[in-house]
């Protein structure tokens, strides 16, 4: 335990109230404890709400990858490009991509795969224990399709699954040819020739599940408090100080704002917001479950009556305004490959802050401080570690004991 000693925490303030946030005043309810959450804006304001909503642990990767290696800097600055990082790029975005690239090697990403399997393990675990009295659930992802437009442009995903299964974790797919992939899903278009079907995982609408989650939180005991900004954490010796209320412990599912708050606690790796941008369109034929296109790095998610395309990676500060660029990015990697798509009658245009990390793993963990623990730095998986997540922290919270899935995204490594 790096010399922290952890024990049981009556009153605990978590400050976040996104999934990560929710999902782990919820499990720190099922172990008796009294929780409030604490939030700037609202439940679900931040990245939970306009995402892809994909609930996908067997293909949950580390974001630098040999792959980031082969865009260059001229693809990095085009604002046309998937992965995006502005030419104005501040000091301390420069500092977080150099670290990044650095950990995009083959062998850097197999050691960072190979912590991530004991939370992908136990993720849908966690969802089914939360799901029991919630009323939203997750759907099976079925279909789960990924599209290509040559055979050859699919290789590199599965040369990734083979790479996953190397790492120890199980992918179960099927290889499809395009008219097999229309036939299932008829919202491809006739540009599509290769594709993928994964299986065994699940989507949801962030959105709904994330309030129906803090509708549970709350009938349950705990209060919600929205509107607070919390600025610091106070540490008295004894417990802690949040926005002037005394506690316990605190955990930090501040998301891309995490260093904030956590910087005085040791914790001294960066959290970068990598802002993906989605918008919702109607559809001639909505898909059964989620689509995808690799190459683009586009994701559609069936959201009530109409399909949300998401996508993106843009390096920027987390205020940033939207970049309407982005939008139209997005827009024009999608219209080539989907079907009937009203693509120019968008609603719910959105861009979210997913908070990123330059090693690709999360911080959950404690701190240098025995009352103050963070939970955040999914960059891309927040919805499907955020069930496990929660309940790893609140075990280390009213234990005093690590558990040996957080030893390796230890906040202070």
């Amino acid at each position: 335990m790096n010399g922290r000693q952890f024990g049981h925490q009556q009153r605990v303030a978590v400050i976040g109230a996104g999934m990560v946030g929710l999902c782990t005043a919820w499990y720190l309810q099922e172990r008796g404890v009294e929780v409030t959450v604490i939030d700037a804006d609202g439940v679900a304001a931040g990245s939970s709400w306009g995402n892809a909503g994909w609930l996908t642990p067997s293909i949950a990767t580390p974001l630098p990858e040999p792959a980031v290696l082969k865009y260059g800097v001229r693809a990095l600055v085009s604002h046309a490009s998937p992965v995006y990082v502005p030419p104005s790029a501040n000091p301390r975005l420069i500092r977080f991509l150099l670290q990044f690239v650095r950990n995009s090697t083959a062998s850097r990403w197999h050691k960072a795969m190979q912590a991530l399997i004991p939370l992908n393990r136990d993720a849908l675990a966690a969802f089914d224990e939360m799901e029991v009295d919630s009323a939203e659930k997750s759907a099976p992802a079925a279909p789960f399709i990924a599209a290509y437009r040559t055979t050859a442009d699919r290789k590199t995903l599965l040369d990734e699954f083979d790479e996953i299964r190397a790492a120890g974790q199980h992918v179960n797919f099927e290889i499809l040819d395009g008219d097999t992939a229309r036939a299932e899903e008829p919202a491809l278009s006739s540009e599509v020739n290769a594709a993928i079907k994964i299986l065994d995982e699940r989507f949801l609408n962030p959105a709904a599940y994330v309030h129906a989650l803090a509708d549970q939180v709350r009938a349950r005991g705990a209060r919600i408090v929205t509107g607070r900004t919390v600025d610091e954490i106070r540490d008295t010796g004894t417990a802690v100080v949040v926005a002037g209320e005394q506690f316990d412990a605190v955990v930090a599912a501040t998301g891309a704002r995490l260093n904030t708050l956590l910087r005085p606690f040791g914790v001294k790796r960066l959290v970068q917001a990598g802002r993906g941008y989605s918008f919702t369109v109607k559809v001639d034929h909505l898909p059964k479950g989620p689509v995808y296109f690799p190459t683009q790095r586009v994701a559609c998610t069936p959201v009530g009556d109409r399909l949300r395309i998401a996508g993106m990676m843009e390096f920027r500060d987390v205020d940033a305004p939207m970049d309407p660029r982005r939008i139209h990015v997005l827009r024009n990697a999608a219209g080539e490959l989907l079907n009937g798509a009203h693509l120019d009658v968008r609603e719910d245009e959105w861009v979210g802050a997913r908070p990123c990390t330059a090693d690709g793993l999360p911080l959950i963990g404690g701190t240098s401080s025995p009352r103050v623990f963070a939970a955040g730095g999914h960059g891309m998986w927040g919805i499907t570690l955020g069930p496990v997540t929660g309940k790893l922290i609140a075990e280390m919270i009213t234990t005093g004991r690590t558990p040996e899935a957080l030893r390796a995204v230890d906040p202070l490594r």
